[in-house]
């Protein structure tokens, strides 16, 4: 597959006192065949993260047809996981709900965060949102540190969760660096789920090395009995300014949706020679409408430079 780049379609510079800078985890809920509402995380002067949205012109991203200025969510409270800031990752369709999975931030004083996974449902289409309090993924004896970038799947009822679990934190320059591959739950409810360890996309060589310290922030599509798994991999360390081993979108497939064989070769994406993405791509989101797809996705500095999006023919995305 090749992926064709259409270039950025949002770019937030001091829009608001909310919203000054970055335009992180473009994440797409396809309301209509009229219109896409395209979630978005943009930080304040402090760097804390809320969520906003635009409307879009559906197979258009480029003709934004509402800005929703306000935040759909804030903050938690005092001494809240998510406190310091709030992501969303993914929206799925669940009866006559929509669940909102997104990351909750808050600090720590011996590495720079803390991140978990939590749940905002709607009732009425995404107009309005309403936490559920507390994270759904949350560390455990297996899984004793950090929980970030949930995507679910509504599979025929059984919601799938693919997230990036941390397996620890390295020392690089005496700067604490995180390390996270991708793991797999399942729920009926969408807020109980049954977290057997398992890892759905591991690291390159089988555990974190300087080649590989990352991968997170999965998007999967089912079609028929294949799943297809977007994702985001890095370098240990030297990964936010450094092009060699900054962020880049990988690929992987699988039979049974839980664990996937990694085909980074075929991710047909990569950085520019120039301009807003020529260090990194990152964060993919990738949805299907009717004969093309679609990759939206961050490029340098992880959403300061804005969103993109690149588009590919169905029949494109087996070559």
């Amino acid at each position: 597959m090749k992926w064709n780049k259409q270039g950025r379609f949002l770019n937030i510079e001091n829009r608001s006192d909310r919203q000054v800078s970055y335009a992180g985890l473009p994440t797409v809920d396809m309301l209509s065949d009229e219109v896409w509402r395209i979630y978005y995380t943009a930080r304040d002067a402090k760097n804390i993260s809320r969520p906003f949205y635009v409307d879009v012109e559906a197979g258009n991203p480029r003709n934004i047809l509402k800005w929703h200025d306000e935040p759909i969510i804030d903050v938690g409270k005092l001494g809240s996981c998510d406190e310091m800031g709030v992501t969303p990752c993914t929206i799925c369709n669940f009866g006559d709900r929509k669940f909102m999975y997104y990351v909750g931030w808050t600090v720590r004083t011996t590495i720079s965060y803390h991140n978990s996974n939590f749940l905002a449902i709607s009732e009425d289409g995404g107009d309005t949102w309403k936490k559920v309090e507390g994270p759904v993924i949350s560390p455990t004896p297996w899984e004793p540190y950090c929980s970030a970038s949930p995507f679910v799947l509504n599979d025929e009822g059984l919601l799938k969760m693919y997230y990036a679990s941390f397996v620890g934190w390295e020392m690089f320059n005496n700067h604490p660096e995180p390390m996270y591959n991708i793991k797999y739950a399942e729920s009926k409810d969408g807020l109980i789920w049954n977290r057997e360890p398992h890892t759905a996309v591991d690291f390159r060589h089988g555990h974190p090395d300087f080649s590989e310290g990352g991968v997170a922030k999965p998007s999967v599509i089912r079609e028929g009995d294949l799943y297809r798994i977007w994702y985001t991999y890095r370098g240990a360390a030297d990964y936010r300014t450094n092009r060699d081993h900054s962020y880049r979108i990988g690929y992987g497939e699988s039979h049974d949706g839980k664990t996937f064989t990694r085909m980074d070769e075929r991710a047909g994406i990569d950085v520019s020679d120039s301009g807003w993405d020529d260090t990194m791509v990152t964060y993919p989101h990738v949805i299907r409408w009717k004969e093309l797809y679609y990759l939206f996705y961050n490029g340098n500095t992880f959403g300061k430079t804005g969103a993109g999006f690149a588009t590919l023919p169905a029949s494109e995305i087996d070559k």
